[in-house]
């Protein structure tokens, strides 16, 4: 067994960006275990994007101190335990850090089933709390497109626009996808079946909704923020949804977020925004786990994965996200050939 853990520590906040520079790579010998605590041979990382909100000292997430390890969910296996019932093999998910090893209390993981078929990436993808299961929370609680209804989608091909979007679909809306770049529109049209999709970074995002929606947006998911979340309150239907998810566009300035300037279109079309985050729903987390893994096993409903290998990647893969280059879910696998 592995008696050394790689993790990935904090050096120093980050003036805007998260550069490279306030991260470090450090190797540290296991300590023994203490009672009640298993050691985690770290399968997957997650990257998220609210990741870089705990980066800041204080804020709505909990936050890194520096040296510490960063925050990350993960699935792994347990291969040492002191606990009981928490036996070497099990699958679990949790807070288990950007790190190869974890060493942490049970109240900290959750046991998970291996999945026939599947991997135990899906665990953090469609089945993901931050994901796919934030996903469908935010569209059956706060969003409730109807059949008929013009559904807009912010950062439309990543791992939680993406299941939004296509649980739009299932319940009758006409889907409109934002995204960066040929190949994620592509995506969305081509194999997701969105009806439309607008091209952010190359095209003007107002002036393509009112061509594609003449009659406006009757609900918003917005995953972005900034310019973005105006060009859509400006082409809002009345009596229209607008859904705050998230805001990857203004994380590397909390201090200074930018918008909206166009809210008023909230009062003069009698339209609401209201944010949500999965965790409000507790009671909710079961079902849409339930429903979201059958959608999956019939092929009814789908993810891309982006998997960087090593865990020296999990900063690179930070960037990619930020710089919006991931299609889907986006991962570091800490050790090749796991």
């Amino acid at each position: 067994m592995a008696r050394e853990n790689t993790r990935v520590i904090f050096k120093k906040r980050p003036e805007q960006s998260a550069t490279p520079d306030c991260f470090d790579v450090v190797k540290e010998p296991l300590a023994p275990l203490e009672p009640d605590q298993v050691r985690v041979e770290v399968e997957y990382v997650s990257v998220d994007a609210g990741v870089r909100t705990m980066l800041r000292g204080e804020g709505f997430h909990r936050q890194v101190p520096l040296g510490g390890t960063i925050h990350a969910g993960g699935i792994g296996r347990v291969i040492e335990s002191t606990a009981d019932g928490w036996e070497q093999g099990q699958a679990v998910r949790g807070g288990l850090g950007a790190q190869t090893i974890a060493t942490v209390p049970t109240s900290q993981l959750e046991k998970v089933d291996d999945l026939p078929g599947l991997s135990l990436s899906a665990h953090l993808g469609v089945l993901g709390g931050s994901t796919g299961v934030t996903a469908w929370i935010g569209m059956r609680h706060v969003a409730c497109p109807k059949p008929g209804d013009t559904f807009v989608v912010s950062a439309a091909a990543g791992a939680v626009g993406s299941i939004a979007g296509q649980i739009a679909k299932k319940e009758g809306a006409r889907v409109i996808g934002i995204a960066g770049g040929d190949r994620k529109t592509a995506y969305l049209v081509d194999q997701l079946g969105f009806d439309a999709a607008i091209d952010y970074k190359n095209e003007d995002v107002n002036a393509r909704l009112k061509s594609l929606a003449p009659d406006g947006v009757n609900v918003f998911f917005d995953n972005v923020g900034g310019a973005v979340l105006d060009a859509v309150l400006d082409n809002l239907a009345m009596h229209a949804k607008v859904v705050i998810c998230g805001a990857i566009s203004q994380y590397d300035d909390m201090d200074n977020v930018t918008g909206p300037s166009m809210y008023l279109r909230l009062a003069e079309r009698q339209s609401s925004m209201e944010g949500f985050a999965y965790f409000h729903f507790p009671e909710s987390i079961g079902p849409a786990t339930v429903e979201l893994e059958q959608w999956l096993r019939e092929g009814s409903i789908t993810m891309p994965e982006e998997i960087l290998e090593g865990i020296e990647k999990y900063v690179e893969a930070l960037q990619f996200m930020f710089d919006g280059g991931n299609l889907g879910k986006l991962l570091v696998k800490p050790r090749s050939g796991l």
